[in-house]
């Protein structure tokens, strides 16, 4: 069993009942278990601002899962919610997005996977949430994930309840 961690975001309809959802929905993948899911913290759009604000939120998983089967299962929940990818489209609005951000202390570095989440380390809206529910890990290259958002800003993230 590995333990993984997952980021959860959304800025489309009514994002806190879908990614409180998603977070439900984690329980039920396969050979599976929650072990943990963050408060939510509303964050404003990164990358493309032109965008309601994101809210966003952290889980950790164990799970029997090689990471590329896990990552599929995310993508089939995404799309389960509604989330439609459109090749080249980064950064845009979603109905949910779930992203594997760290697959116990490994690096997998596949055309379809990046683990650690490539930046993990710069992105103070999936830190945060993450620190509620793995303080501890180790982002490899970086440090833990206590250690890393220690030297970001987050004063525009705020939490928004559970």
């Amino acid at each position: 069993m590995v333990m993984a961690c997952i980021g959860l975001g959304a800025n489309l309809g009514d994002a806190p009942g879908t990614v409180r959802a998603a977070i439900q929905a984690l329980r039920r993948l396969p050979q599976t278990r929650l072990l943990a899911a963050s408060r939510l913290y509303r964050t404003p759009a990164w990358g493309k601002q032109d965008q309601p604000d994101f809210i966003n939120a952290a889980a950790a998983v164990e799970t029997s899962l090689p990471a590329p089967e896990l990552l599929a299962e995310l993508l089939s929940t995404e799309q389960a919610f509604g989330r439609v990818r459109n090749p080249g489209e980064q950064w845009g609005p979603r109905t949910l997005d779930l992203d594997l951000l760290l697959y116990g202390e490994q690096v997998i570095d596949l055309p379809q996977l990046k683990v650690p989440h490539p930046y993990l380390h710069e992105r103070a809206f999936a830190l945060l949430p993450l620190a509620d529910v793995a303080p501890l890990a180790l982002i490899p290259g970086h440090g833990t994930v206590r250690d890393t958002l220690a030297v970001i800003k987050t004063c525009d993230i705020a939490p928004i309840g559970g």
